[in-house]
């Protein structure tokens, strides 16, 4: 994850090669349930940040300056209705998840749209770009309303991209250990 974005926009041509990536996600029963509000550049960017945080946030946030220069800001909202209507159709009615969200035991719309950012993660450092993701925390109705995303969707959680500018201060999360294969692994049963 890169949190410090030099201030220019993203190369010629790129942009649109990561949406196609995330488009391919893997999703339940093909629904593809989430959908992308794409910010480009400081005035618009400046919606989703003044949406998500405070003016008390950014004053108190070692990150903020770096994060506020992400050329893109990629808002990704699930379509949770999506998945019951998809598996009311008749090659997957079947499976008695067409009732509604509640009879989700994990609610895939927010599983495909993980799936999506992580391509959306990965397809940016392959292009050498940087990139994070932040989830939910606040504002996800001042987010809608900002960006005309209709009330029926989930905000899930918004990737940045842009260049590094090289001076990201490491996460003190990175100071706990990895997880171990041989403690987390199971092979056969637990």
């Amino acid at each position: 994850m890169v949190r410090s974005f030099c201030d220019r926009p993203l190369p010629g041509g790129l942009l649109e090669g990561l949406l196609a990536a995330a488009c391919s996600a893997p999703s339940a029963g093909n629904t593809g349930g989430w959908d992308a509000v794409v910010l480009e550049g400081a005035e618009q960017t400046g919606r989703f940040w003044e949406a998500t945080t405070t003016a008390d946030w950014r004053a108190r946030s070692r990150r903020w300056p770096g994060l506020a220069r992400a050329a893109v800001v990629v808002a990704l909202f699930a379509d949770v209705d999506a998945y019951p209507r998809r598996y009311r159709e008749p090659d997957k009615s079947d499976a008695a998840l067409g009732e509604g969200p509640e009879a989700w035991p994990v609610p895939y719309w927010f599983v495909d749209s993980g799936f999506a950012a992580l391509l959306l993660l990965l397809s940016a450092v392959d292009a050498g770009l940087g990139a994070c993701f932040l989830g939910n925390f606040r504002g996800e109705e001042a987010l809608r309303d900002a960006l005309g995303v209709p009330g029926d969707r989930r905000y899930v959680g918004a990737v940045l991209i842009g260049v590094p500018d090289g001076h990201d201060t490491p996460s003190p999360s990175l100071a706990r250990p990895g997880r171990d294969p041989a403690r987390v692994v199971h092979r056969g049963r637990w």
